[in-house]
C-alpha cells in the first residue's frame, strides 16, 4: 500500500473498534504471567562452564574499564587489581558478590495492586524504550515529541499485557534535555500506576527520579528505601567498558534500595566476537563486573542480568534483531542467568522500518526467544521499530496482540486434562454423525474456550473486502486512536499530584540536570 492509500482508508468508515458503544479493545484482564515450560538449553553443562570460565578469564586477565572514579575506589577497597581505569577481579570475588544477589525480588509502584515479581518463572512485558523518532500512519517518521510520548504512556497504562513502563517510549526532543526527565517522569507517574523506570544518567536525574517516585507513592524516605519501588537499566559500553553516569546512577539507586538491571549491548561482529558464544561470554563478563560492584556496595541489592546480544548485517553493518543468532544468544544467556541465580531481562525487538511482516516475524522470534530462555523481564515488548530508532503506536497495538496470545498460551486452562476437559461423555453424545457447535459442553464454554483477538481479522476474504479491505496496520491505527480518545488516567490523590507539580516546578527553577552526559 502507498502512504496515500493508507491515509485515504484511515479516514474512511470505522472498523470494529470504533463502532458506537464498543470499547477500543476487549482485552484480557491484568495478570502476572507464569511461564510453565522448561527453558530451551542449547548448551550442555560443558558449554555453560566454558562460557563461565571464559568470562572469569576476561575479568581476571583482561579486565573491564570503569570510567568512574568512585567505582575504581570501591574496587580498590575490595582488594581488586586496579590499573588506571582497568579493573581485574578474580573468580572467588565475583562469585561471592554475585551470590549475594537475590534470585527473586518484587517492585511495588504507587498502586500496590500492580506489584511485580521479578525472577522465578514469571515473565513480564514492558513498553518500547528510548527511540529518538516516532512513526505512525498519519505523520510518517518524525522526531520524538511530547504529545507522542504521552500517547505511548497512555497505551502502556491501557494494555493489561504491558506490566511496566520502561524508559521514554519516544524521546520528546521538544522538551529541553535539562528538564526533560522531570516532565517525562511526571507524565509517567500520573498517567500510569505501573512500575516505572528512571534513567541512570548521573546524580540529578536519579535523585529527582527517586524523589518523584517516593512522592507519588506517598512514602516516607525510610519506607521508600526499605524495598524496591522503581528500577533502572544500565548498559555497558561494549567492548569492556562501563561509563561514568550509568554506574553513578546505579550506585545511587542500590544504596537507596532500588532495583538495577545490567544489560550489556553486544553486537556480534562489531562490538563483540563474531561467534555467538564469544559475544555471550563478553556480555556475561561485562554484566557480572557491574553486578559485583553493586553487591559489594549494597549486599542483597535487587539486580538482574540482561541480554542484548545480537548480530550485525555483514553487508551494511546495521544491527539485526530477531535473527536465529539472536534467539540462540538469548537462550544461552538464559542458561547463564540460571547458573548465576539471577533474574533475566531480554527484549522484543526487530530491524524493520515500518509495522509490516518483517517487523512481526522478527519481533515474534525475539518474544519466543524470551519465552524459551526463561526471561523474567521483556524490554521493548511493544512498539519497537528500526533497531530501536523508531517507536510506532500501530506496532505497539500489533505487538500487544502477540503478547496477549503468549499470555493465553501460558494459561493452564489451555492444556487442562480433567475429566471435564477430556470430555468423554460429550464425545459419546455427539458420536460420529453429529457436531460440537450445539452441544451443552460447547455452549457452556464457547465465550472463554479460545483466544479472542484485538487486532487480527479472522473473517474470510470476501467479508474482509466488503468491510473496506483494512490491512493490519490500519486496524491497529484505528485501535490506537480509539484508546487515546477513551483513555482515563488512573486515580491519584490531589494532594500528592500537587506535591509532584511543586517538586517539578522547583527543580526546573533550579536548572534541572546537566546535559553533558
Amino acid at each position: 500500500m502507498t502512504s496515500e492509500i493508507r491515509r485515504k482508508r484511515a479516514g474512511g468508515r470505522a472498523g470494529h473498534a470504533e463502532r458506537a458503544g464498543v470499547k477500543a479493545v476487549d482485552q484480557m484482564p491484568w495478570r502476572i504471567p507464569v511461564n510453565p515450560d522448561r527453558p530451551i538449553e542449547p548448551m550442555g553443562p560443558e558449554g555453560v562452564q566454558a562460557i563461565h570460565k571464559g568470562a572469569m578469564r576476561i575479568l581476571s586477565e583482561i579486565g573491564i574499564r570503569f570510567l568512574n572514579d568512585e567505582a575504581l575506589g570501591i574496587f580498590k577497597e575490595a582488594g581488586c587489581k586496579v590499573d588506571g581505569d582497568t579493573v581485574r577481579m578474580d573468580e572467588d570475588f565475583v562469585m561471592e558478590m554475585v551470590g549475594r544477589a537475590p534470585a527473586e525480588f518484587t517492585v511495588t509502584p504507587r498502586n500496590p495492586e500492580r506489584r511485580l515479581p521479578f525472577g522465578g518463572k514469571h515473565i513480564l512485558f514492558g513498553n518500547v524504550s528510548s527511540p529518538p523518532n516516532y512513526w505512525d500512519l498519519e505523520r510518517g517518521k518524525v522526531t520524538g515529541f511530547m504529545e507522542g510520548f504521552r500517547d505511548f504512556i497512555k497505551l502502556t497504562q491501557y494494555f493489561n499485557c504491558i506490566h511496566f513502563a520502561g524508559g521514554y517510549p519516544v524521546e520528546p526532543v521538544d522538551v529541553h534535555a535539562s528538564v526533560r526527565h522531570l516532565d517525562c517522569l511526571y507524565e509517567k507517574l500520573t498517567l500510569t500506576d505501573k512500575v516505572c523506570h528512571a534513567y541512570a544518567l548521573g546524580k540529578e536525574r536519579v535523585e529527582d527520579g527517586m524523589e518523584m517516585v517516593r512522592i507519588a507513592g506517598g512514602l516516607s524516605p525510610e519506607a521508600f528505601r526499605s524495598a524496591p519501588h522503581m528500577y533502572t537499566n544500565i548498559n555497558s559500553v561494549s567492548p569492556l567498558k562501563h561509563d561514568f553516569p550509568m554506574i553513578d546512577g546505579a550506585l545511587r539507586l542500590v544504596r537507596n534500595g532500588q532495583a538495577v538491571i545490567v544489560t550489556p549491548f553486544t553486537l556480534a561482529g562489531a562490538m563483540a566476537p563474531v561467534t555467538m558464544s564469544g559475544a555471550v561470554t563478553l556480555s556475561i563478563a561485562e554484566a557480572l563486573a557491574a553486578i559485583a560492584l553493586l553487591q559489594y556496595v549494597a549486599p542483597g541489592a535487587a539486580v538482574g542480568i540482561g541480554t542484548f546480544t545480537s548480530n550485525v548485517d555483514m553487508k551494511s553493518g546495521a544491527p539485526a534483531f530477531g535473527t536465529p543468532e539472536y534467539m540462540r544468544a538469548t537462550q544461552m544467556t538464559g542458561q547463564m542467568a540460571r547458573f548465576y541465580k539471577l533474574p533475566l531481562r531480554s527484549s522484543g525487538v526487530c530491524a524493520a522500518n515500518v509495522p509490516d511482516g518483517q517487523a512481526m516475524w522478527e519481533t515474534c522470534n525475539s518474544l519466543w526467544a524470551a519465552m524459551q530462555s526463561g526471561t523474567n523481564m521483556v524490554y521493548h515488548a511493544a512498539g519497537w521499530l528500526e533497531g530501536g530508532l523508531i517507536a510506532s503506536p500501530e506496532k505497539f497495538v500489533m505487538d500487544c496482540e502477540v503478547l496477549q496470545m503468549l499470555q493465553r498460551y501460558m494459561e493452564p486452562a489451555v492444556w487442562a486434562t480433567t475429566p471435564d476437559d477430556i470430555a468423554i461423555d460429550t464425545i459419546a453424545e455427539v458420536g460420529a454423525e453429529g457436531h460440537y457447535f450445539g452441544c451443552q459442553h460447547t455452549q457452556e464454554r464457547y465465550t472463554t474456550a479460545f483466544y479472542q483477538p484485538i487486532a487480527s481479522d479472522w473473517r474470510n476474504y470476501e467479508a474482509w473486502q466488503l468491510d473496506g479491505s483494512v490491512w493490519t496496520a490500519e486496524r491497529a491505527h484505528r485501535i490506537f486512536k480509539s484508546i487515546i480518545a477513551e483513555f482515563e488516567a488512573p486515580p491519584m490523590d490531589a494532594g500528592v499530584q500537587e506535591e509532584l507539580k511543586d517538586f517539578v516546578a522547583r527543580r526546573k527553577s533550579e536548572g534541572g540536570a546537566p546535559t553533558d552526559y
